[in-house]
């Protein structure tokens, strides 16, 4: 209910008055935003990932994202509820304090969502942490006839495969709350390092992990 209000607060402060007198709405523009969190892990990595992927959004989807930026949040800040879109990626361990996890749970039970992305290494620790904020949630991997497959782009066999990390075939968790997914986790597979291109991916391995991406602020902006 909150992230709603503030989004009517946005595009009220996006309106303006022609010289006609018309009200009119200026197309807002919105940012990605990338969570900073505690513990030691690398929540910093993959610089150009999101404004890689905004830039993708914007051609494809018609989306308003600010291309040239993305902001910074940290899990227990107020200014989480300013982004519909959060994502964490790293190799090592994250942690939330009681206030983090309590400020995380109110921002996906208020209509954020979380993209988790294994960078290679995430997986032991971004469980304990997101059962901190969810204890009755489990995750639970989505099958490949699960909508966020099936936006913009057909993905048949689920998750591409972008990185080989353990070798293992790729797999899309969610956490689901009262019929809502509120996070999206890919796992041996790196989303993230395909959007930053940082391994210089082949061109049609680096399409397949945006278009995935794209696929993923479809699904959320469509729920």
């Amino acid at each position: 209910m909150r992230l709603f209000f503030l989004f009517i607060l946005f595009l009220a402060g996006s309106a303006f008055v022609s010289k006609s007198g018309e009200l009119n709405l200026a197309p807002p523009t919105l940012k990605l935003a990338l969570l900073k969190y505690a513990g030691g892990g690398d929540w910093y990595n993959d610089v150009n990932s999101l404004k890689n992927l905004a830039r993708f959004c914007n051609e494809n989807l018609k989306t308003n994202f600010d291309a040239s930026d993305y902001a910074t949040v940290e899990s227990g800040s107020a200014e989480i509820f300013n982004y519909p879109i959060v994502y964490a990626t790293g190799h090592g361990n994250m942690l939330f304090s009681d206030l983090e996890a309590r400020n995380m749970r109110a921002y996906l039970e208020g209509g954020g969502f979380l993209i988790l992305n294994d960078d290679y290494g995430l997986d032991p620790f971004v469980r304990p942490a997101m059962k901190k904020v969810f204890p009755e949630l489990d995750f639970v991997e989505l099958p490949f006839s699960h909508p966020i497959y099936h936006q913009k782009f057909e993905f048949k066999n689920g998750l591409p495969k972008i990185h080989e990390h353990d070798g293992k075939a790729p797999q899309g968790f969610g956490l689901i709350y009262q019929g809502r997914l509120v996070c999206f986790y890919d796992y041996e597979t790196d989303l993230g390092d395909g959007w930053d291109d940082v391994h210089n991916d082949p061109q049609d391995i680096r399409t397949k992990a945006l278009q995935m991406g794209a696929n993923i602020v479809q699904y959320v902006f469509g729920q």
